[in-house]
């Protein structure tokens, strides 16, 4: 009866330590600020994006121009203006710059809104390799380090280069200049 409380115990006990092995998590990490710009789809949808930005720029330029212009008339004629002459020609400078100001502000939105509509599909891609190759090597959490700080914490394993070969991407593969 002892014997058999004991293999009883060692039988729970082996049980116990194999859910308790089981539930220990696996943690692993990745920047994806490393991962993003060496997938061959970021130079295309940066070059987009550069393409509609200069859209806004060539329009700006030309505001530009046009205050640039229209103030050293006014710098050259002013001695020679009215009060009321003077006035009105500060007024329409002063829309310009409001009207170059208020396109630059909209510009800016719009050039960062179609950033993120057309890096989603890229930004999806990687997440998606990512937790592919997670379950692929049994990871239960993965942390993105381009976005979060540890002061302090355990060793983990760096998933770029798998989630790179998921890809399909070099590993010596390295961001492009200036991006």
């Amino acid at each position: 009866m002892k014997k058999l409380f004991k293999v009883a115990l060692v039988v729970v006990c082996m049980v116990s330590m194999g859910n308790f092995a089981k539930a220990q998590s696996k943690i692993g990490y990745i920047n994806t600020n490393e991962l993003i710009p060496v997938m061959p789809e970021y130079k295309t949808v940066t070059a987009q994006v550069d393409a509609y930005r200069k859209t806004f720029v060539d329009v700006l330029q030309g505001l530009g121009n046009e205050l640039q212009t229209k103030s050293a008339d006014y710098q050259a004629k002013q001695a020679t203006m009215t009060d009321a002459q003077r006035t009105a020609k500060q007024a329409e400078l002063n829309d310009i710059n409001k009207r170059a100001t208020d396109y630059q502000n909209n510009a800016q939105q719009q050039v960062a809104q179609k950033g993120e509509e057309l890096m989603k599909p890229l930004l999806d891609k990687a997440k998606t390799a990512i937790t592919q190759v997670a379950k692929e090597k049994g990871y239960t959490y993965v942390i993105d380090t381009s976005s979060t700080t540890l002061i302090v914490a355990p060793t983990t394993d760096d998933l770029l280069p798998a989630v790179k070969a998921k890809l399909g991407i070099a590993a010596t593969a390295t961001p492009a200049a200036g991006k």
